[in-house]
């Protein structure tokens, strides 16, 4: 099929995924490979906030969009829905354009919700986060809505959003909600000690989380994933940018290897919490655009983000106009405990992109795609990246997010973070499905999971890493009990091989593939037995169940597991057992 015909195949095919949101026809003239150019985005980010204002109360304080509530409760999702269209609308309005009166809706609702009807911002909760959204939709759209406020109602804003500087946050990104209602209160002249203090903790905090390669931890520890994106460069980024300062969150460094981790398609890779915002991924992507800190050509930029909002509005991501829980369609077992109906709508950030006007390069250049196969380690956050086939899987050896104080006490399986392996193409089984991508221990009937991440290193075609199996709250860890493993590949194969060292007696080990209904393999190249195959009902975000494939072997003391992997294909012809002892050799376990 030719890049047209599949475009018009998507553009088809995605009719209903986009039901409720009008739409300019595409453009494949100035964009041949998505169509999509700047009226696009105005026209879905207009679409997106009409479909939710239907649900604005009547005082305009809250957007109570339908669906489950968070654990944090009505009100506080009501003000998140509030918080987060008002970042679209903010990036919307930016240049003073506003043909429907949203910023007069918005200027209403911030009258009502700082007279006492929006929840107080708290240590650690909801409220906090959803200030920061408030103060950058607020600095974004100053001339138009904050400067036309009457003072008390401006120092009632102000009063609210103070909270957020005398509260504790999240020991992670969070900083930066204080950070950016900081920064708003300095450029409307309303700075003090105060707000220096909250600006500079975040800033020493993100120089101590920086781990090389343009990637941050998010927190203390090992948590690295699209946070990085659209929190940890974005918040102080986007404000440097503001000011006329350098930026100096490494963003350049950054999208070098963030702009491999979408797919030919235009989907973010699935790996890490809070993957309902969707599309926000592809905001640090616009960002670089938009302030230049960035590797890529500006058709390179707007593609990779006009293929990402695509990407969901083809595949069911609107419900009635409104974005879901979910990734492609509403998809419960992917969702945190915090997510309510508006915490899609963090996508808004992709809207950065608007901050560039009609006649920026990033709108003014010609479409154009960089989609050549690439292999890159980053011994940084322990990542192997593998783009083969317009598929990009990452190889894991690095980000766990697991807490400095959980020690290995942490016993949960964590689908989205302790795998082994993550694509643009798959998501990982749900927690209390087979785990795909795992080598699991059984001792004593009890399954092990991989928790607390210790790199080895990353260079070339591969990356490495050590754990302690932890089993359960009773038997936590095997004594002298570890796994090394190292992941090296080849095109679109991928050699996995596990040193299991000081297992006891009667110990299973058992080692999953991907899940996912594309033809895919899991061969065993030594020490592995046996061929098994467990379902997943719940299935993944991309398909609604599945069969996950595993090898099996009986293990005792140290023992070398090796099998080869591939996602979309067949394991080719090789002397694969000579490729284990060289990768044994290059980690120093020969």
């Amino acid at each position: 099929m030719t890049e047209r015909r599949r475009v018009a195949s998507q553009e088809a095919s995605g009719a209903k995924g986009r039901r409720g949101v009008q739409l300019p026809e595409p453009d494949h003239t100035l964009s041949p490979l998505t169509g999509l150019t700047r009226d696009y985005w105005v026209a879905a980010a207009d679409g997106l906030l009409a479909a939710a204002w239907r649900h604005a109360s009547p005082d305009q304080a809250f957007l109570d969009l339908p669906g489950r509530p968070s654990r944090s409760g009505v009100r506080s999702d009501g003000l998140e829905g509030y918080a987060r269209t008002f970042l679209a609308a903010a990036f919307r309005t930016a240049h003073g354009d506003d043909p429907g009166d949203l910023l007069d809706r918005y200027a209403a609702g911030l009258t009502a919700g700082t007279a006492g009807r929006w929840p107080a911002i708290f240590d650690v909760g909801q409220p906090m986060v959803e200030s920061a959204s408030v103060a950058l939709g607020l600095r974004l759209t100053r001339p138009w809505l904050w400067d036309k406020l009457p003072e008390p109602v401006q120092d009632r804003a102000e009063a609210w959003l103070r909270g957020a500087l005398r509260h504790v946050p999240a020991a992670n990104n969070w900083y930066f909600f204080p950070y950016t209602v900081a920064s708003f209160l300095e450029h409307a002249g309303r700075g003090d000690d105060e707000t220096r203090r909250a600006k500079q903790r975040a800033m020493e905090l993100l120089e101590g989380w920086y781990r090389g390669d343009g990637w941050y931890s998010d927190g203390d520890g090992r948590a690295f994933d699209h946070y990085n994106g659209w929190a940890l460069h974005l918040y102080p980024a986007l404000d440097a940018h503001l000011d006329g300062r350098p930026i100096t969150t490494h963003l350049r460094d950054h999208l070098e290897s963030f702009s491999l981790l979408f797919g030919t398609d235009g989907a973010p890779l699935y790996f890490g919490r809070s993957l309902t915002y969707r599309f926000a991924a592809a905001s640090a992507v616009a960002l670089g655009a938009v302030t230049g800190e960035t590797p890529l050509s500006p058709g390179h930029s707007r593609h990779l983000i006009s293929n990402s909002l695509r990407y969901f509005l083809d595949r069911g991501a609107l419900t009635d106009g409104l974005l879901s829980l979910g990734w492609h369609g509403p998809h419960e077992a992917s969702l945190q405990p915090y997510s309510g109906p508006a915490s899609p709508y963090w996508a808004s950030k992709a809207f950065v992109c608007l901050l560039a006007g009609p006649d920026h390069p990033l709108w003014t250049s010609v479409e154009e795609a960089v989609e050549e196969d690439r292999t890159l380690a980053l011994p940084g956050p322990g990542f192997l990246i593998q783009r083969h086939g317009g598929v990009t899987r990452l190889h894991n050896h690095g980000s766990d997010h697991v807490r400095p104080f959980e020690g290995e006490y942490a016993t949960d399986d964590d689908p989205l973070y302790s795998r082994f392996a993550y694509s643009t193409s798959t998501g990982p089984t749900a927690q209390h499905n087979v785990a795909d991508n795992h080598l699991t221990l059984v001792v004593n009937g009890v399954r092990s999971v991989r928790r607390r991440i210790h790199p080895l290193g990353a260079r070339d075609n591969w990356a490495a890493s050590w754990h302690r199996p932890v089993f359960d709250a009773h038997q936590p860890m095997v004594p002298g009990l570890r796994v090394e493993s190292v992941t090296a590949v080849w095109d679109d194969q991928e050699l996995r091989v596990h040193r299991v060292v000081g297992a006891p007696p009667g110990t299973e080990a058992e080692l999953t593939g991907w899940a996912t209904d594309l033809p895919s393999s899991l061969v065993g190249v030594r020490g592995w037995t046996g061929v098994a195959s467990h379902p997943a009902p719940q299935g993944t975000a991309f398909v609604s169940g599945v069969e996950v494939p595993a090898l099996t072997a009986s293990v005792e003391g140290t023992v070398v597991l090796a099998a080869v992997a591939v996602l979309g294909g067949p394991v080719r012809e090789a002397d694969w057992e000579a490729r284990v002892e060289e990768v044994l050799g290059q980690v120093g376990w020969g």
